[in-house]
């Protein structure tokens, strides 16, 4: 089977605080065929283990990088490690996918009024602006 998860499956996966549905989750995503992960489920992911759950940035990243370790998994790679790449500078994950998929679209600066995005995509060695 291949399936699109939803974040929800994701969290129960990771977290395990529903027995029942960790195991279900644990299940299908060991054994569908396809697991497409789309950007907006990892970005909600991430916001619900670090807001929800109080997960460190280092714990949110090592769960994305042993999903995206699993041979059934398919997602936007690069935009996810240009996420990772901003989350483990201290900064949002969201903020690096949507830099990156701006980029793939033809932008050249990101903008944003959040200092923090700026100061970690700066770091990154994007074209950046705060407004």
């Amino acid at each position: 089977m291949k399936v699109a998860v939803d974040t929800n499956v994701l969290v129960r996966a990771v977290v395990r605080d529903d027995a029942k549905q960790a195991k279900l989750a644990a299940k299908l995503l060991t054994g569908a065929g396809l697991v497409a992960v789309a950007l907006p489920c990892l970005c909600e992911f991430v916001w619900v283990l670090r807001r929800v759950y109080d997960f460190a940035p280092a714990d949110v990243a090592a769960a994305i990088r042993a999903l995206l370790d699993a041979a059934n998994v398919e997602t936007n790679r690069p935009a996810a490690e240009a996420g990772l790449a901003v989350l483990e500078a201290g900064g949002d994950f969201a903020d690096g996918v949507i830099a990156f998929e701006g980029q793939w679209l033809g932008g050249e600066t990101f903008v944003s009024f959040d200092k923090k995005a700026v100061n970690a995509l700066t770091a990154q060695g994007q074209s950046v602006r705060l407004l």
